[in-house]
């Protein structure tokens, strides 16, 4: 089965130039993680995705955006993360080169794309014009002959289970967890260990939107 076979056609995109606060309210409407980026001629630049959201608000929470160059120097990574803390449009928040798949491809190859850079949804392309988004979750959609076989145990992330969360952690936490372990998502526990919640990264972008409302 290709790519093409399970894609959303119906894509949402956006321009370089459009700024982030529409980007944000977009993302927020529609229940996406991220948008591409496409230029004048349909070409996918870029993408914009929840992560990147992340970046620009624990630099703007600290109050001290270059704090990170202070303490590291300015390497390549930290003048990314500077750029996208000081981002006001799409094209400057954005992660690029965006990672695509042609609609030709298979769901393995999909599949192995999202998991090596831990995200869930690529943007499809055709001759590299956007033509459409395959997400983790159309392709877990497709059966598989060994799912039948495999048990939670067998798949489950063990390593998750070292960074669950208090109720009264600050957000501050998850957002460095985010930053360095990639996660979408962690379990929130309580005292005796028992799993009371989860907290995701489109909670945090809840929390952004309002608090660029209330911010206005």
């Amino acid at each position: 089965m290709k790519v093409a076979d399970v894609m959303t056609r119906t894509v949402v995109a956006v321009r370089p130039e459009t700024p982030l606060k529409e980007v944000a309210s977009l993302m927020v409407e529609r229940g996406i993680s991220g948008v591409p980026v496409v230029g004048a001629d349909g070409a996918v630049v870029g993408v914009v995705s929840e992560a990147d959201f992340v970046i620009k608000e624990r630099g703007v929470e600290r109050g001290r955006p270059r704090l990170l160059a202070r303490l590291f120097g300015e390497s390549r990574q930290t003048k990314r993360e500077l750029a996208k803390i000081e981002a006001t449009t799409a094209g400057e928040a954005m992660t690029a080169p965006a990672g695509t798949v042609e609609a030709a491809d298979t769901l393995k190859s999909a599949a192995e794309i999202m998991a090596g850079r831990k995200i869930n949804r690529l943007p499809v392309v055709e001759g590299g014009a956007l033509v459409g988004m395959v997400t983790l979750r159309d392709v877990k959609q497709v059966e598989m002959e060994d799912w039948e076989k495999a048990t939670v145990a067998d798949i489950a992330d063990r390593e998750t289970a070292r960074y669950a969360l208090r109720p009264d952690h600050p957000a501050e936490t998850l957002l460095n967890l985010i930053m360095k372990k990639g996660y979408s998502r962690l379990p929130v526990v309580d005292g005796g260990g028992r799993v009371v919640g989860i907290v995701s990264r489109r909670d945090l972008m809840e929390t952004i939107k309002m608090m660029a409302y209330l911010e206005e």
